[in-house]
């Protein structure tokens, strides 16, 4: 293992239509967006926020039709995929799944912390790493549930707790 805390012959590479970081193993050609089995994830935390933080936010102009938000993202055993880079494995059930995000949504309300700094290091999502940022999308690109739910909100405000087939999110409209 070397300063990426990822397992022999994985490296961390960086996807230019997604504008996230992804891990690829050299030697199978395998890629995928959560990290290997047997990854030292404090390693990796830190890797990450060095090579790969959100400090490189493109400030174009919004593309038509489209909006731009960030998320929190928590998992549970019935997610779709149950894995994530903080756990390899998601074992929590989704009642505890709820009683965290709802914790998270409580630090937030208060002001005691923004959704972005929250997501840097509670969010299974591979977002996390840019603040839970997605980017800009579009009708069509998202979740059904997601979609409807960020495309009701004004920039800057947050949902409540919103259930999709990933997980359980928040959801801030930053555009």
């Amino acid at each position: 293992m070397d300063d990426t805390g990822l397992p022999p012959n994985w490296e961390v590479r960086h996807s230019n239509s997604k504008n996230l970081p992804y891990y690829f193993n050299a030697i199978d050609k395998v890629s995928r967006w959560e990290p290997p089995t047997d990854t030292d994830t404090e390693k990796l935390k830190k890797y990450m926020a060095t090579h790969h933080s959100s400090s490189q936010t493109a400030s174009a102009s919004r593309p038509e039709g489209k909006i731009r938000a960030a998320h929190l993202l928590v998992k549970h055993r019935d997610s779709r995929r149950p894995a994530s880079w903080r756990e390899s494995k998601i074992t929590r059930s989704k009642e505890d799944a709820m009683t965290i995000i709802k914790g998270h949504e409580q630090k937030i309300k208060s002001g005691a912390v923004s959704l972005g700094e929250l997501a840097m290091s509670e969010s299974d999502c591979s977002s996390a790493r840019k603040r839970g940022d997605l980017g800009y999308f579009g009708k069509g690109d998202m979740q059904k549930e997601f979609e409807e739910a960020a495309f009701a909100l004004q920039p800057g405000q947050m949902s409540s707790i919103v259930e999709t087939a990933s997980g359980l999110h928040l959801i801030e409209r930053l555009e």
